[in-house]
């Protein structure tokens, strides 16, 4: 489905997102189609990648006109099924990205979302662009591997074509996203040289904060399986959700946006109350039940949440030193929290640990170290949450003795430096001195002694569990 002038009706904005992944299938489309759904027009959606890793998905999604059926599944185990039809252009895939730049430049494009994933955006604890990360540098040469040198020649292209302001919509699990794409964006550019572009940056984009939830697991063989009979017919591109869903979105776009708001979205002034019960008490809880059910040779995410002494060590991170920190909130934190251990515990999603204990590395710093300098800063010893990394580090000692059973993925990973940190003379230590990891904690005792109590408990929790 080549993009042409004449594929969009002249009266259509366009919404270009890039990344082709599951969750925005399952996610942001969603919203789209059910807005379209309303009878409301104006907005047609586009998808594109990066790299050619997604190209069998996307041609197969050509072949179909961009339509892919979503099975959800509730707590309970009622299924649906749903025919989403809102992507209307696949954007082909080539080595230079030139179909993509040429469609991000178009005047009619409005917004430009991305789903990259939390490691995607290359930052330090102090929110700067690690430039010894290979994409990322050879980006600053000129490559296109990275959202920053994608969205640099896009945009470099869109201010030669006059093609106007244009909204840069960050849709990862990333605290404070918009804002952190939107400064790691101007360093990429300052670092290249590019003080035009820079400033056309400044004056045409806006890039608010997002905060998005839906657990999508990677699609399977089972869920085609499924999908073909409940459907009568096959589907290549077929994916399944849990039935749960939210959209949090600053209400600040800089050429117009869809009514989002019809279909659910919550527009907001302000992100950050629901941005940080998420990453905390969702996406850490998540991590914590990945890596604990690894460990004791678990495969699913529910399976996790069904034992009551994992399900406890969750319970016990957002009781104990979550909720203090997150109060007073909007939100109702202790529901909150009962509804994601819910989520977790639903056995008919078959989220894979695998995938949740992924990325560790943007994990530690992205998800729970705030909660840990926070308490530390308020005098109080982070016991709960310490359970996290220490989990994280017996999971990576397993890594490094060739005993997880399953490979592990990481974006940033630093294989060489982990198996040094893993076989230095005092491990922990050097785990506890890592500035990427921990930060302004690195280093220090407030963050090393407890860590080592909360590693004893730990390998104490294995040994009983292996007895």
């Amino acid at each position: 489905m080549q993009v042409t002038s004449s594929d969009t009706a002249a009266s259509d904005n366009i919404w270009l997102h890039i990344g082709a992944g599951s969750f925005h299938r399952a996610h942001q489309a969603v919203y789209l189609h059910h807005l379209a759904e309303t009878g409301a027009s104006g907005w047609s959606l586009a998808l594109a990648n990066i790299r050619d890793d997604m190209t069998p998905l996307l041609d197969a999604l050509e072949r179909q006109g961009g339509a892919y059926t979503l099975e959800t599944v509730t707590p309970g185990g009622v299924r649906n099924y749903e025919t989403i039809r809102s992507i209307k252009h696949i954007v082909p895939w080539d080595a230079s990205l030139l179909e993509l730049t040429a469609f991000g430049a178009r005047a009619a494009t409005k917004v430009i979302s991305f789903t990259v994933t939390e490691g995607g955006y290359y930052l330090d604890h102090h929110h700067r662009l690690d430039t010894s990360n290979p994409d990322l540098a050879a980006d600053l040469q000129g490559e296109l591997n990275t959202i920053y040198g994608t969205i640099t020649a896009i945009l470099r292209a869109r201010a030669a074509a006059n093609g106007g302001p244009v909204t840069l919509l960050n849709c990862d699990n990333l605290r404070h996203n918009g804002e952190r794409f939107h400064d790691g964006l101007l360093q990429f550019l300052a670092l290249r040289g590019e003080t035009a572009l820079q400033q056309w940056v400044i004056n045409n984009t806006r890039s608010p904060n997002s905060m998005v939830d839906r657990i999508t697991p990677r699609p399977t063989d089972e869920v085609r399986a499924r999908v073909a009979q409940a459907c009568g017919k096959a589907d290549p591109c077929a994916l399944m959700a849990e039935s749960f869903i939210q959209w949090v979105i600053e209400d600040n776009f800089a050429a117009g946006r869809p009514a989002l708001e019809k279909v659910g979205v919550e527009m907001v002034d302000s992100v950050l109350p629901y941005e940080e019960a998420k990453i905390r008490i969702l996406n850490a809880t998540h991590s914590c039940i990945a890596w604990a059910g690894t460990l004791v040779g678990l495969t699913y995410i529910h399976e996790g949440c069904a034992r009551p002494d994992i399900r406890q060590m969750a319970f016990d991170y957002v009781t104990q030193d979550v909720i203090p920190c997150l109060t007073p909130s909007p939100l109702n934190l202790e529901n909150y929290r009962d509804t994601v251990l819910e989520r977790f515990g639903n056995p008919n999603i078959q989220d894979s640990n695998q995938r949740v204990a992924a990325d560790g590395f943007s994990k530690i710093p992205g998800f729970i170290v705030p909660t840990l300098q926070e308490c530390i800063a308020r005098g109080v010893v982070p016991h709960a949450t310490l359970m996290l990394p220490a989990l994280f580090f017996l999971f990576l000692q397993r890594w490094a003795n060739n005993e997880l059973p399953y490979a592990y993925q990481d974006g940033i990973f630093d294989e060489a430096a982990t198996r040094a940190m893993l076989a230095s003379a005092d491990p922990v230590r050097a785990y506890c001195a890592d500035p990427a990891l921990w930060g302004t904690l690195a280093g220090t005792v407030q963050l090393e002694l407890p860590m080592r109590e909360a590693l004893i408990k730990a390998q104490e929790w294995l040994i009983k569990e292996d007895n």
